[in-house]
């Protein structure tokens, strides 16, 4: 049989009737012919509320710990899920991340996955299994510890187990109907695309759109797992969502396809910087230590020996970066004026596969903010996208300005 992978998130198995209607959905794909592996979440809110139980019993917790109390939510759906599988007469069974088993290094809270044996899954469903409910977010480490694979994991989950068992398409079942052109919630005339290409998910994801944890976009794209997102909420329909899919599939590429914004930025400026070889280095090396995800980088001009040095970061790591520049500077490791550090900025990206091949789009970009009297503070260029960062207040203006100047509202 032709197995098809479908994972369904917090909200869309947040209360038993939800479960019973996603168990609806499954039972469907397996009247389709499908054998099917459903990978769950844990009910909308439950994460949270281990994760505070944690903190509160331990804020300098054990890792290992943590993940032996956290992980416990993906367990109660999906023996909830096999349930109610069970009782429509779904031949289904519950998989705990062990028994499966999905094995990941030792990286507790933050594992990676390194292999999913299909043996016994395969064994299940030649005995007549229909239905494999899988635990997501959680594996086993080689020491026969329970891991997790950070927030968002079962996205993850999702798409390694359509990879390691060949399936012909992974489903993520969400709260929204698809990926959109921007956030309708910024931008009322946003429009659900049909089709999105790996790379331009990929970025939209790291950008800060939330449809989709970019590790489950990387795995896809290196595995060309087909993915499509739907919502859980609305009828049933073939050919709902957006279907997410390699370059190739797309017939027409428009110079951009989406626009992202993220309001938790910062932008830090070190001043009269030594300009000279190692320098850059000197600056990067103790913030990748503190754990700061430095995005953004500006070199100014050098001037009398001196240069200004700035880039930008999340707003939550602008006090860790800041505690780990003063460091090396009293270690002498590098020399600097001033720390000027701006958390009132975001982040305005468009993307699109379609830039590789049409000219002026940054051109473009730059006056439609200009003719709405927006000021860019810093720009970051790829092959398929153009990041600025402008003043936070701006952020609603600057995407309806774009959307309706690139008109994404147009298929």
């Amino acid at each position: 049989m032709p197995i098809l992978v479908m994972k369904f998130g917090g909200t869309s198995v947040a209360t038993l009737d939800r479960i019973r209607r996603a168990a609806k959905r499954v039972g469907r794909e397996v009247a389709n012919g499908y054998d099917v592996i459903v990978i769950v979440s844990a009910m909308s809110g439950e994460t949270n509320k281990l994760v505070g139980f944690v903190n509160e019993t331990s804020p300098m917790y054990d890792a290992r710990e943590y993940d032996a109390v956290v992980s416990s939510g993906e367990n109660v759906t999906a023996g909830l899920m096999a349930l109610t599988l069970q009782e429509m007469d779904v031949p289904a069974r519950s998989w705990q991340g062990w028994q499966v088993p999905l094995k990941t290094n030792s990286a507790h809270s933050a594992a990676r996955i390194e292999e999913i044996p299909t043996d016994n899954i395969m064994a299940k469903f030649g005995e007549g299994m229909k239905v494999a409910v899988v635990a997501g977010f959680q594996g086993i480490s080689h020491e026969g510890r329970i891991t997790t694979l950070g927030r968002g994991g079962s996205d993850t989950t999702a798409v390694a187990f359509a990879a390691a068992f060949d399936a012909e398409r992974c489903d993520i079942y969400t709260d929204v109907d698809g990926v959109y052109t921007t956030d309708p919630r910024v931008e009322s005339k946003a429009r659900k695309m049909e089709k999105v290409s790996f790379e331009e998910m990929l970025e939209l994801a790291s950008l800060g759109a939330k449809v989709l944890q970019t590790r489950s976009v990387e795995l896809a794209m290196r595995f060309k797992v087909k993915l499509r997102v739907l919502s859980s909420f609305e009828e049933y329909d073939p050919n709902a969502g957006t279907l997410i899919c390699a370059e190739e599939e797309i017939v027409e590429n428009k110079p951009v396809s989406g626009i992202a914004a993220s309001r938790e930025e910062a932008k830090m400026t070190l001043v009269s910087v030594a300009d000279r070889p190692g320098i850059a280095a000197a600056i990067f090396g103790p913030l990748a230590e503190a754990g700061v995800n430095v995005d953004m980088i500006i070199q100014n001009i050098s001037e009398d020996g001196e240069t200004d040095m700035t880039f930008s970061c999340p707003v939550d790591q602008v006090q860790r970066a800041t505690a780990a520049l003063n460091e090396a500077q009293d270690k002498g490791e590098v020399s600097f004026h001033e720390l000027i550090s701006d958390t009132e900025v975001a982040k305005i990206s468009l993307v699109g596969i379609g830039m590789r091949s049409q000219s002026g789009v940054a051109a473009k970009m730059f006056q439609v903010l200009s003719n709405e009297g927006i000021n860019i503070k810093v720009i970051a260029t790829s092959e398929i996208k153009i990041s600025v960062l402008v003043d936070r207040k701006y952020t609603e203006l600057a995407v309806q300005a774009l959307h309706d100047a690139f008109e994404l509202d147009k298929a």
